[in-house]
Parts: structure tokens; sequence; C-alpha cells
């Protein structure tokens, strides 16, 4: 692993850490193949291209902390670096444990015009293969800022960064993390240990964060039952955007990408 901001059991807030101890990814020396690959991904993304020229100048995002629990892939650097490019700080972490590109997380580390001794991205905590313990930490990291405070604008894809927010502060309401039950999932314990290593260091810190969140936006179907769900208890903190449902998203990617990721993913693993 390159340097990072601790282990996966490390606790406290961060402080304004400089970026070469404030990241984890599997190889940093992978950020030159990744950066290749992100220039040809930009060629076939000419929506968030189109977006950087027209409001480049105007730094529409200025004052955005936007922590994104997405798979950190090629595609994702090309949307991580628009948001920058607008003007928004950015922390990231993957979804899921094994969709991280390492190439991709380290060329996002490194910045367009960064190197591994002169880091100038944004920080990751992502990497291909990561254990149910390293997934929470890191998920945890994205949302904890320089200087203790957290993010403005979550963007979501699964609900579990959301999820996170919430529990933690149900739990430091009730002050106390409830006790595992014999039939509770082994990731569930994971976000009950999280949670209560949390609760013991800081008991205010996922109140505090829950606060300052404007907003967050939801990729998929998963997550947005989720947040439906908070919605109906009265128990959701922020507003949320239903980017699942949008037109572009249920109408095209849901019904014919998914569909071409499947046959694509038998024709390369037989």
């Amino acid at each position: 692993m390159s340097s990072s901001s601790g282990s996966p059991a490390s606790s406290g807030p961060s402080g304004a850490l400089p970026l070469a101890d404030d990241h984890r990814v599997a190889d940093i020396a992978l950020h030159e193949f990744g950066r290749n690959e992100i220039r040809l991904a930009e060629h076939e993304m000419p929506g968030l291209m189109a977006l950087r020229a027209e409001f480049m100048d105007q730094q529409p995002l200025a004052g955005a902390r936007i922590s994104g629990s997405l798979h950190m892939t090629i595609q994702t650097a090309v949307l991580v670096e628009t948001l920058t490019i607008l003007g928004a700080e950015v922390r990231w972490a993957s979804c899921n444990i094994f969709s991280t590109q390492d190439h991709a997380a380290a060329a996002v580390v490194c910045g367009p015009d960064g190197s591994p001794d002169d880091l100038r991205g944004v920080p990751v905590f992502a990497w291909k293969g990561e254990t149910l313990e390293e997934y929470w930490w890191a998920t945890r990291k994205i949302l904890e800022w320089p200087g203790g405070t957290g993010p403005n604008l979550i963007l979501d894809d699964g609900g579990d960064a959301t999820m996170l927010v919430h529990k933690g502060t149900e739990y430091e309401a009730a002050g106390a993390v409830p006790g595992p039950a014999d039939d509770d999932p082994e990731e569930w314990l994971v976000i009950l240990a999280t949670l209560s290593a949390s609760l013991q260091d800081d008991p205010q810190r996922w109140t505090r964060i829950g606060a300052g969140i404007r907003g967050v936006s939801e990729e998929t179907t998963t997550g947005v039952h989720r947040l439906y769900q908070m919605l109906e208890a009265g128990e959701l903190l922020f507003p949320a955007i239903n980017v699942n449902d949008a037109v572009t998203k249920s109408k095209f990617d849901n019904l014919y990408g998914v569909r071409h990721s499947l046959i694509d993913g038998i024709n390369r693993g037989t």
C-alpha cells in the first residue's frame, strides 16, 4: 500500500494533513497508467468535458465539500476531476470492495499535474480487494474532513455513506451502539464495531457531520429504497436526489447497460 492517514483501526478526526498522509491506494506507482486511460475516457465523456469548458471560470461548486462513495474506476476519475475543476473539494472511496481500478485511484491522488513525489490530486481511500473492516474504515475517512469538519454534500452509490451518517447520529442520540444479535450478518457486525469505536472517541461526531450536510444524490435502486424508508419513518436528516429514476439512468443504463455489462463480463471471464 502507499502512504495513508492511518490503519483501519485508527480513530479520531482527521487533522489538516498533507495529501501525502491523507490517502490510501494500492500502488501510487500506477498513476501514469491510470492517467493515460483517464485521457482516453475524457474523449468518451463529452458531457462532463462540456461542463468543464462552460463553467470552469465560474467555479459553481466553490465551497462544496463532496464525499463520494462510488466505484473508483477510470470513468469515476473523470467525474472526480470535473468536480474539482468546477471548484469542489472532494474525498473519495469505492462503494464496493472489489470494484476499484487501482491505476485509476493512483492517478486521482496524483492529479493531472502531480507525481508520486508531488501529490496534487484528491484524497482517495480505495483499493481492489478490501476487507469489510477496511471498506468501512475508508467510508468513515471520506466523511471526516481536515479540521474535524465533514462534507456538505454526499455522492452515494448504494447508500452506505448516507447510512453510516444516519446510524451514527441515531446511536449518538441513544448514547450507545446496540449489541449484536446472534443472526446479524458479518458486515453489520463490522458497522457496529466502527460506530462503537467512533462513539467512544467522539460522542458527537456523526451528529455534527449530519448537521452540516445539505444533501445527497443516490444512484442505485437499493440506496433509493433506503432513502424512501428513512423518509417515511421521519428519519431522513437531509434532502436527497433520486438519480436512479432519472430517464438516462432508468431507461438506458438500467435497461441496456446492465445487459451489455452481463455479456461483457461473460466474454471476459470465459
